[in-house]
């Protein structure tokens, strides 16, 4: 087993001499077996979309769905252009919008919640940040010793990156952020019943934590919206820092997730094949609701 993971950073590795109008299409061929052969995840995508988009007939939510693995394809193999392409190539391919933003902010001594929605492109986001500002995120340790190390330096590779485990506490990330660090956020995945609430993603009632208002008030942060797109063709990504909410947090904790969960959702109406369809977003259900995977 670990010789066959040696083997794919290898591969992975050679890949990113390859310039991106090569790479690309590769990662899109890839989407399209992950889109024939993974029927589990298949499955998951299928059914978010159904739940997300009921609106959108059959026909229009299968080409959703192998939009979205060939995107997923992309963002595998072009994770090797994070981990090993130069400073220089990577401002070239990652543009970002909005970073003067975060800077105000910092200069003016608050503190910044970077809310980043799991959108497909989210590493290049991470790392283009990462180019930018000593930040700081947490982080999901991988069961594969090989790619969890390999992982950890490129996510640590430019700048002094702070990263915490979630069994790390809020004291930890509070610390970190009042040091100046800006925290790229990511709350929208279903973490199960602790600390969660049920409030709407797209009409249906999903588990989300409620850490984005609990930290912004305990850590006076501005929140500022971060999202990741793929652009057409070979023209790279875009990294767009958005404005920073006003009036947030209020007196409602359920009425701030709920505002975090309708921004999220239109930022992923502009581009739906690019969130993260393969996650479980509605495992669990409030007590009573039949599941739905």
């Amino acid at each position: 087993m670990r010789f066959l993971s040696l083997l794919a950073v290898f591969f992975l590795w050679a890949l990113h001499f390859l310039p991106l109008a090569l790479l690309a299409p590769l990662g899109r061929g890839l989407g399209d077996l992950l889109y024939r052969f993974g029927k589990q995840r298949g499955k998951i995508v299928e059914t978010n979309l159904r739940l997300c988009f009921p609106d959108l007939d059959a026909p229009r939510r299968a080409a959703l769905k192998k939009a979205h693995f060939r995107v997923l394809g992309r963002s595998l193999l072009e994770r090797s252009l994070l981990w090993w392409s130069r400073p220089e190539r990577l401002r070239k391919l990652i543009h970002i919008r909005g970073e003067e933003k975060i800077r105000d902010i910092l200069e003016a001594g608050k503190t910044v919640i970077m809310l980043t929605p799991h959108f497909v492109g989210i590493d290049a986001g991470g790392t283009r940040i990462s180019m930018e500002f000593d930040s700081l995120s947490v982080y999901s340790k991988q069961k594969n010793k090989v790619f969890d190390k390999l992982v950890l330096r490129g996510r640590k590779r430019f700048g002094n990156q702070i990263l915490l485990s979630r069994q790390e506490g809020i004291l930890a990330t509070i610390k970190a952020m009042r040091s100046g660090r800006p925290f790229y956020y990511l709350p929208d995945m279903d973490f199960g019943r602790r600390n969660s609430i049920f409030v709407p993603f797209f009409g249906v009632d999903a588990a989300t934590i409620t850490g984005l208002p609990r930290l912004a008030r305990v850590a006076d942060a501005k929140v500022m919206l971060v999202t990741t797109r793929f652009l057409p063709g070979s023209e790279g990504y875009l990294v767009e820092i958005g404005d920073p909410w006003m009036d947030f947090p209020t007196s409602s904790v359920e009425a701030d997730t709920q505002r975090m969960n309708s921004a999220i959702e239109n930022a992923v109406r502009l581009m739906p094949e690019q969130y993260y369809w393969v996650h479980r977003r509605f495992k669990t259900r409030p007590k009573g609701q039949a599941r739905y995977y």
